[in-house]
């Protein structure tokens, strides 16, 4: 009896507590209205900004690249960087920077000297024997030594050649050109057909006129000994030698 009394306070204690829980606030909370002169309009003006089109442009420039390219060595470098170095040691250079500006001074020197070079060499090979441009008024002048003077007998003026190697005491060159004369005028009347390669025996053989074969043996053989007999001719020789050529040209 005493355990359902106890059940039943106990129970009737629980719904008291679980309806004061459940009790609600019924205090009312005022409402606040707002008008349109509560409103504060934001009157100031705006501006409307764009970036630069050069902007891009205006940030190329070097002093905003923080990226350091390392430049690759050619042989050039290396070549000038081994001259400094060989110098630095030679000349007892105080710092790399030093030697390094005298190499390069080197080298802009030696360039210029080797255009000047250049540029002596083509003067050189336009202008003639003479001291004359080739423009100018002995162009037309052909310029032949010593020794190429039995290729080109018909260009040679052997009466100039001869006034010189007098002049200059050459009488053995002297009696060589008048035996080229001598050739060069035997060929233009059609005498002989000149050849560089022809001996004076081939030349002998081809003049049909006996008088004048003898004439050319006489000199032929004054020629052979003075010119290929190395002797010195003293001056009755050579002015005898000198006659005779002289003669047989004339009678062509």
């Amino acid at each position: 009896m005493n355990k359902l009394l106890y059940i039943a306070f106990l129970l009737t204690w629980m719904t008291a507590s679980s309806q004061d829980s459940l009790v609600v606030d019924t205090t009312t909370v005022a409402k606040i209205i707002f008008t349109e002169k509560d409103i504060q309009i934001d009157s100031l003006s705006m501006e409307a900004r764009s970036f630069e089109t050069t902007i891009k442009e205006k940030y190329k420039s070097d002093e905003f690249v923080y990226e350091q390219k390392v430049s690759k060595e050619n042989w050039w470098d290396r070549f000038k960087e081994w001259l400094s170095d060989f110098f630095r040691r030679l000349f007892n250079f105080s710092s790399d920077d030093v030697s390094m500006t005298f190499v390069e001074v080197l080298i802009k020197v030696l360039a210029v000297l080797l255009i000047v070079f250049v540029i002596y060499l083509i003067v050189k090979a336009i202008m003639n024997g003479e001291g004359q441009w080739i423009f100018g008024k002995s162009s037309d002048k052909k310029v032949i030594h010593h020794e190429d003077v039995e290729k080109n007998i018909h260009l040679i003026d052997f009466e100039k050649l001869i006034k010189d190697t007098l002049k200059s005491g050459e009488k053995r060159l002297s009696i060589r050109y008048y035996y080229l004369w001598l050739l060069k005028k035997m060929a233009e009347k059609n005498i002989i057909e000149w050849d560089v390669e022809k001996t004076n025996t081939d030349y002998l053989y081809e003049i049909k006129e006996e008088a004048f074969k003898t004439k050319f043996a006489y000199v032929s053989y004054l020629y052979n000994y003075s010119w290929y007999g190395e002797f010195e001719l003293d001056e009755e020789t050579f002015l005898k030698a000198k006659a005779a050529f002289e003669k047989t040209i004339q009678s062509i």
